[in-house]
């Protein structure tokens, strides 16, 4: 176990699979207590929970159904409950707002129900869980948002979840301004297409698929959720203390 995270605490949410996994996995290896939420998938949360045990991390998962009104509430008591056994008194020192609803909806297609629950879920969700962490969050505290590189491309297909991606690094900004007398930094990280369980369908095992998102990017490869969690334990870690209010973009160099 690395030292880079030790005596810090950080919730990942949606971090039993994906790139959410893979940053809980990263943090638990630089030492940090880590809480990780999952939605449905309990099995996929307590395995990955048993599996930073068996290595000699500390973490443990929550149940967290987000885009529900009163989900931050919710995810909170129970943090609060079971921090207690790691560290008396409870407290947190990096939040990363990773889980998140994709949506392969553009205007054309788009109905209101499905606008609501991406919004729900992507800005919202986030939203309520750092205003309610604010008493928790120690000074000198990290914030990242996984936003994504749809933010700044026009992709007409997607135009829905990528404007929910857009308003987190407006969120970004301003958390960055807010929270800055105290020490506590706020930055995006901004995927690319990445070889995920929610990608799989489409990507993994589809050569022409990756042979297309590949040529996209400059370094000539689609992404993997390592490539993610190691920008986020930088922007985690005190080498980052002076980067605040910025969107990292972490493609690969797609569109440029």
């Amino acid at each position: 176990m690395g030292t880079a995270l030790d005596g810090k605490v950080a919730l990942v949410t949606g971090g039993g699979r994906g790139i959410g996994r893979a940053i809980a996995e990263r943090f638990a290896r630089d030492g940090a207590v880590v809480a990780l939420t999952y939605a449905r998938n309990a099995a996929a949360a307590g395995g990955l929970v048993e599996r930073i045990r068996t290595d000699g991390g500390r973490a443990f998962a929550i149940q967290a159904e987000l885009g529900e009104h009163g989900d931050a509430h919710r995810l909170w008591a129970a943090f609060d409950k079971e921090i207690e056994q790691y560290v008396p008194g409870g407290g947190v020192d990096v939040i990363v707002n990773n889980a998140g609803e994709t949506l392969y909806e553009g205007l054309e297609t788009m109905t209101e129900e499905a606008f609501d629950r991406v919004y729900a879920v992507n800005v919202r969700a986030p939203f309520f869980i750092v205003q309610q962490a604010l008493p928790r969050l120690r000074d000198g505290g990290r914030i990242i948002n996984i936003g994504s590189g749809a933010s700044r491309l026009a992709m007409p297909a997607i135009m829905g979840y990528g404007a929910t991606k857009g308003a987190l690094d407006v969120f970004t900004r301003n958390l960055a301004e807010l929270l800055g007398p105290r020490g506590i930094t706020a930055n995006t990280v901004a995927p690319g297409i990445v070889d995920t369980d929610m990608n799989a369908d489409w990507l993994r095992g589809n050569a022409e698929a990756d042979a297309e998102w590949s040529t996209r990017a400059a370094l000539r490869r689609v992404g993997r959720p390592d490539d993610i969690a190691d920008v986020a334990a930088f922007l985690a870690s005190d080498d980052a203390r002076w980067v605040t209010a910025q969107v990292v973009d972490a493609t690969g160099g797609v569109g440029l």
